[in-house]
């Protein structure tokens, strides 16, 4: 176990040198001078020229980047050109709304999809089977940001029962966070449990076909039995691969979500420095997300050793 950790550690951290790379020249290169977006059109040169060296825009590309990785890795980010202010306290601030949000659309989607695929595989072929599936393809079929436009609409506008947006902050309470989070989560939610549910309904499906399972059966366990004692954990390995990527889409994927009930989280973030062309701040959110989604797969990786002994022994 501890040789399958070390080998994905590296892997990890390989992974991680890459993406800086990309990361770092491929926003350096967009077009446009944040000095310029500062001070506007009209700004003379020698104003320009003073703000970028305060910045530290006139070093070299490689100068710049050897200088953003030493300081992450210290735990400094760099200070943001629009608001003077260190990214890594901005970017504390948000996670506390968009980790949050994310791990409550995660417990909605799995919370939801795993009794709803382990129905649909019981009843494989059934009505039951076939409305849960149309109702899947629906779900994965509908853009997230409509559905939550129409959350909005029903629960908000018409019902009254939630905010249409913006968050009261945690000292508010956890029940006011969590209510001004539970449209959103709702709304990130639904394509996720779609997702999760058909993958766990057809590894449970192939699982049951087994030999293993045939042979439970014939000791005298019940479907239902077999399918809870012996197929369900074999049919966790693909599920906690949805259940990794989705944490790391969650998080990174709800630009457009956050956006539309007025959150201040990460993606939100993220939207307004990139029309600010606030490129530090840019380059260390998606450095951090990009980490949040290797190390996700890092510990998924790690569950699969713990369920599938085969992979601690490297076959």
């Amino acid at each position: 176990m501890l040789t399958f950790a070390l080998k994905r550690a590296l892997s990890m951290i390989v992974s991680l040198a890459a993406a800086s790379l990309v990361i770092f020249f491929a926003i350096e290169v967009i077009p446009g001078d944040p000095a310029a977006y500062m001070l506007g059109m009209n700004a003379s040169e020698d104003t320009l020229a003073a703000l970028r060296s305060e910045l530290g825009l006139d070093q070299g590309m490689a100068e710049r980047y050897v200088g953003w990785i030493t300081g992450m890795l210290a735990g400094d980010f760099g200070t943001s050109y629009t608001y003077r202010t260190p990214v890594a306290e901005m970017v504390g601030e948000r996670l506390w709304i968009s980790l949050p949000l994310t791990l409550y659309a995660l417990a909605l989607s799995t919370f939801v999809a795993f009794p709803v695929g382990i129905l649909a595989a019981s009843n494989r072929g059934g009505v039951l089977d076939t409305g849960i599936m149309g109702l899947t393809q629906l779900g994965i079929a509908v853009p997230n940001f409509w559905f939550a436009m129409m959350l909005v609409v029903i629960f908000a506008i018409n019902l009254g029962w939630f905010t249409a947006g913006g968050f009261p902050g945690w000292e508010g309470g956890l029940l006011a966070g969590l209510k001004a989070l539970t449209l959103p989560a709702i709304a990130l939610a639904l394509p996720q449990a779609s997702v999760l549910a058909r993958v766990m309904r057809s590894a449970l499906i192939d699982t049951l076909h087994e030999d293993f399972v045939r042979t439970a059966r014939a000791k005298g366990l019940t479907r239902g039995q077999a399918l809870r004692r012996h197929a369900l954990r074999n049919a966790m390995i693909p599920v906690l691969t949805i259940i990794g990527l989705q944490f790391s889409f969650l998080l990174a994927g709800a630009i457009i979500i956050e956006n539309v009930f007025f959150l201040p989280g990460l993606g939100r973030l993220i939207f307004q420095a990139i029309t600010q062309r606030d490129l530090i701040v840019v380059e260390s959110v998606v450095m951090l997300l990009v980490f949040a989604v290797i190390l996700v797969t890092f510990l998924v990786d790690l569950a699969y050793a713990a369920v599938d002994p085969r992979l601690r022994r490297g076959r």
